[in-house]
């Protein structure tokens, strides 16, 4: 994943979803080519000469500054997450460093607030760079997968989406969750564009995965902070659950994910139930599967 084409393509999806008309721009040539705006309307619309923005879009070595990327995300109508994966892209490339990274590690406060919130039997999982699967609680692994029987290169919450069957079964709306767990993925594809286990798990996904190609080629991106889920677990039936993520002080790419449901309602039984019988069942506790790399 090249920085300069991950521009472009970003640049050129945002501007052609825009609508002229919603600019005042119209259409007296009788007709466009292309969908939304055109380059040269973009560029007036961020302050910036033609000449410049061609470039940009392009994939040519430039070097913006905030300045000039701000006027752009404003004229493209960037949200938060899509501004910060512009700012991402637009950095220079980074000098090679030795590969590997060191692999993530979850603190024991992380670990101690997994089983905490399994005593409120409140799902939650801890999710590092490329979605990888770093930890989760009983809850969880009863609700969603038992991640820990995985081995610890195929704990991926990404590839659990696209690549095992039971996903489809647990997401009612899979098509809603399976586009937005692209999304995220893009995002950090855009703050780690020199991993090679992230470029390698986005070709697994695209050569097995006709839809997330489809909606990877989108290029559309998203911050998860909270909302609500809805799943369908063969023991207990339907649940609605609300998320937040959350982000431990001593790692910034990791997301601890809580999901919980009030006191007293039908989610909440469901998931006492749902503890209930994974611990009769005999599922080992707690949750301490460390990622060996």
């Amino acid at each position: 994943m090249v920085h300069n084409g991950e521009l472009k393509e970003f640049l050129r999806s945002r501007r052609a979803r825009l609508r002229p008309e919603e600019f005042g721009i119209a259409d007296t040539a009788g007709g466009r080519r292309v969908p939304g705006l055109r380059r040269e309307e973009l560029a007036r619309l961020a302050g910036v000469s033609v000449d410049y923005y061609v470039r940009l879009e392009q994939g040519r070595s430039l070097n913006p500054s905030a300045a000039v990327l701000d006027a752009i995300a404003r004229a493209l109508r960037l949200d938060d997450a899509e501004r910060a994966h512009l700012f991402d892209l637009a950095r220079p490339p980074a000098v090679p460093r030795r590969p590997p990274r060191r692999p993530q590690r979850v603190s024991t406060a992380t670990y101690q607030l997994l089983e905490t919130l399994d005593q409120a039997v409140s799902p939650a999982l801890v999710l590092g760079r490329r979605m990888d699967v770093l930890a989760s609680n009983h809850t969880a692994r009863a609700l969603i997968a038992d991640f820990n029987a995985l081995p610890a290169r195929r704990r991926n919450y990404a590839r659990f989406v696209f690549l095992d069957d039971a996903a489809r079964d647990l997401h009612p709306d899979w098509a809603s969750v399976a586009a937005d767990t692209v999304a995220a993925l893009r995002l950090d594809a855009g703050r780690h564009a020199d991993d090679p286990e992230l470029s390698a798990l986005v070709g697994e996904l695209s050569v097995h995965s006709a839809e997330f190609r489809r909606w990877w080629a989108d290029h559309e991106v998203l911050a998860r902070t909270s909302g609500t889920k809805l799943y369908r677990h063969p023991l207990v039936g339907e649940l609605t659950l609300t998320y937040q993520a959350l982000k431990p002080p001593e790692d910034p790419d990791q997301t601890v994910f809580v999901y919980t449901a009030p006191p007293g309602t039908p989610a909440h039984t469901a998931l006492r139930l749902l503890a209930q019988w994974s611990t009769e069942a005999g599922e080992p506790d707690p949750a301490r599967a460390r990622l060996s790399g």
